[in-house]
């Protein structure tokens, strides 16, 4: 389970950015890309975090992944608290973005071994897990091929490889499916969804109305640092005014 409660993240903004952001900026010595959020991850359960890009969605993420310290409020994962139990939470936790580190020059085998031998994993463990997660990502056809040769689809798998194979209780997925084409989005949303039916917590972020609808079973809406909406998806269903999703968002974000 994840739970967060009264979530802040406070950025210092040096003299050079705020020169970058504009007039408005010039006087504010600080930027909060999380503003006082809170909401609950069930295990068995898929949770989304929607939102356009700069909403805070991958900030919030990453505080969750304990890649970065709250301003203030409470993140526990698993039971432990974010702050005081940091590694905990990273033996807990399987966090896959854009940024997760892929190496050249290994193989997707190579780099799916590197990370379940830092784990400790036995090798008969590490090659049952492998194949399964391998055969359903559809990985066995480049995984002796160097990650530099690689499409963003097969790295985009293999990031997902890597991030799961210690078996982690937790899943957290920074937009998963950006820039991906149908069949390589539809074996990830398969995989998501398996991650589900193992009784895990799942928390996805994305940018795309319709891949949340097909895919979570609870939600938050999320536009510049702040909740606009935080529940199951039938209750946002059951509470819409417009005729599409995308429609309702926008309505939605429009009267902040």
């Amino acid at each position: 389970m994840i739970q967060v409660q009264n979530l802040v993240k406070d950025f210092k903004l040096t003299r050079k950015i705020r020169k970058e952001m504009g007039e408005g900026f010039k006087n504010r010595k600080t930027l909060r890309a999380v503003n006082n959020i809170s909401f609950t991850c069930q295990p068995g359960r898929i949770f989304a975090l929607l939102g356009p890009n700069g909403a805070g969605k991958t900030t919030t993420l990453r505080m969750i992944a304990t890649m970065l310290k709250p301003t203030s409020g409470t993140i526990e994962v698993g039971g432990y608290d974010c702050q005081k139990n940091p590694q905990k939470i990273r033996e807990k936790i399987g966090f896959m973005t854009g940024q997760t580190a892929l190496y050249d020059r290994l193989t997707p085998y190579e780099m799916v071994k590197y990370i379940a031998d830092l784990h400790g994993i036995d090798s008969s463990v590490f090659e049952s897990r492998k194949d399964k997660i391998f055969e359903m990502l559809k990985i066995h056809e480049f995984a002796n091929r160097r990650i530099a040769r690689l499409s963003s689809g097969m790295k985009q798998k293999t990031s997902i490889a890597r991030t799961i194979i210690h078996d982690p209780d937790v899943m957290v997925f920074d937009e998963p499916t950006t820039g991906l084409d149908v069949m390589t989005s539809r074996a990830i949303i398969k995989l998501i969804r398996s991650c589900k039916d193992e009784g895990k917590t799942v928390i996805f972020s994305s940018h795309r109305m319709g891949e949340v609808n097909q895919v979570c079973d609870d939600m938050a809406i999320i536009y510049k640092g702040s909740l606009f909406f935080n529940g199951g998806l039938d209750k946002f269903k059951s509470e819409m005014t417009h005729e599409t999703f995308e429609d309702e968002f926008i309505h939605m974000v429009g009267e902040a």
